[in-house]
């Protein structure tokens, strides 16, 4: 006799949407579709300026989910509120230009069923273009093994981080710490090292649960608000002795990769980082900021 998964644990998925009109309709299917029966959907349209509002519409007009529209909040404020109100056991913030592999959910809440200590449950992902098409050079990503992660392992990048597109929470877990955020809009880096810290494990399935989609604008491209955010995620855990060596190992890590893209947000990053703190990405930034040519687009 197999295993029989309990289905009566209600999950709640929120949908945060700004601006995703492309996408933003694949995204909800991939949460309909789930293999999964006992889901509460939220989706939220942050003020959009495109049509995904009246896409969102038409798909709850069709399925039922809640659907709320609002002026322009901020997706950590928009999280909080749409939690609040909602009762799943477990919460996934899930993209609206991502989407969800059909058993994701089921797969995540076996695992998460017995394991009280495990705050967060994340997994391996692909990653698809603005048309939905595979990268396939990027596929190794499935190979990721389990882990088992501690705020340290977080904190000071002993592991890949697991992705955004992937973590599942408990409930308990997101209370105990307060939630998100709402001042620091990159939720998924604290929210990780908040739960953590409180006592609890992320554990990061070697199995694909999502496709994670790269497009023009995704967060990640936005220098100035990654490194901003970064840093005052970072900030609030400035009594760890390891600190100003997490804190300047990243900004290393920024200044390389801006050098020959964004050279006067590098130089600034350069201005940053004392000489005592410059390493091997220092010296490679530097080659790139003053001796190559910029990238052609």
């Amino acid at each position: 006799m197999g295993n029989i998964i309990r289905n009566d644990v209600k999950v709640t998925v929120i949908i945060a949407s700004y601006n995703h009109a492309a996408y933003i309709e694949k995204s909800i299917r991939s949460v309909l579709d789930q293999t999964y029966p006992n889901i509460e959907l939220l989706v939220v349209d942050d003020g959009s300026s495109d049509d995904s509002a009246a896409i969102i519409g038409r798909l709850q007009a069709e399925y039922g989910f809640d659907f709320k529209s609002q002026a322009n909040q901020g997706l950590t404020h928009t999280l909080n509120t749409a939690i609040a109100r909602s009762t799943g056991s477990f919460i996934i913030s899930f993209g609206s230009d991502d989407i969800m592999l059909p058993e994701r959910i089921a797969t995540q809440v076996e695992y998460m069923l017995d394991k009280p200590e495990v705050g967060i449950c994340a997994g391996n992902y692909e990653i698809i273009d603005g048309r939905g098409d595979l990268y396939p050079e990027r596929r190794q990503r499935r190979n990721v093994p389990f882990r088992r992660l501690t705020f340290d392992d977080l904190f000071l990048d002993r592991y890949p981080f697991p992705s955004a597109a992937t973590m599942m929470m408990r409930r308990e877990a997101f209370e105990q710490v307060g939630g998100f955020d709402p001042d620091i809009p990159l939720e998924d880096l604290l929210i990780s090292l908040k739960i953590t810290d409180a006592g609890y494990f992320v554990d990061v399935l070697s199995c694909m649960v999502s496709q994670y989609r790269q497009h023009p604008t995704n967060t990640y491209k936005n220098y100035r608000f990654m490194v901003r955010n970064v840093l005052r995620t970072y900030a609030l855990f400035k009594d760890h002795p390891r600190h100003d060596a997490v804190k300047y190992r990243f900004l290393n890590s920024m200044f390389l990769k801006t050098a020959n893209r964004d050279r006067e947000f590098a130089r600034e990053l350069l201005a940053q980082l004392p000489i005592k703190f410059w390493g091997r990405k220092t010296l490679r930034g530097l080659g790139r900021l003053y001796f190559s040519s910029a990238p052609k687009h």
